[in-house]
């Protein structure tokens, strides 16, 4: 069943979060792309890098380049540096088709970005969807009530504040 995806109000200081967005089915992503955008900046977020690639299947490599690069680093002075990225917000739009090459690419990329977060401890929010139809992708990407785009922003937004409440 469809969830209502409900406002919620947020206040994240200093969030720096990243959006990897799919240029492939396009009118999709950008509707999930704007709401995760106006998610983000209604909670005061001032730091957001949208990176584009191709397709679906290409995000995991840069979700895991942009997580690479959060690895702790030292200072000079011995003391590492916390890393500067909150979270990656991946977005993209995947469409059965005849084959079962687009189960193939959810499974894959479903795989890989799960592997990426636990491996370098940077939350990566999954919206690579898997849909049967348009029909699906208008009702989760071009509508307010039920767009993943905010729903994202919001999971990525409460997953930084978890993560700076277990930090050391």
């Amino acid at each position: 069943m469809l969830q209502t995806v409900k406002p919620k109000r947020f206040r994240v200081k200093d969030a720096r979060i990243a959006i990897v967005a799919s240029l492939y089915n396009a009118r999709y992503v950008e509707g999930m792309l704007r709401a995760a955008k106006a998610q983000l900046k209604a909670a005061g977020v001032e730091r957001v890098q949208v990176i584009r690639v191709p397709g679906a299947f290409e995000i995991p490599v840069v979700a895991a380049s942009l997580a690479r690069s959060q690895a702790p680093a030292c200072h000079g002075n011995g003391r590492e540096r916390s890393p500067d990225l909150s979270a990656i917000v991946c977005l993209g739009v995947i469409l059965r088709g005849e084959t079962t090459h687009a189960a193939h690419i959810g499974e894959a990329v479903s795989r890989a970005l799960m592997e990426i977060q636990v491996q370098s401890g940077v939350p990566i929010v999954h919206e690579v969807l898997l849909l049967e139809n348009e029909a699906q992708a208008k009702a989760r990407c071009l509508t307010r009530d039920h767009n993943r785009g905010t729903e994202a922003a919001q999971t990525a937004l409460t997953m930084a504040q978890v993560m700076k409440s277990i930090s050391l």
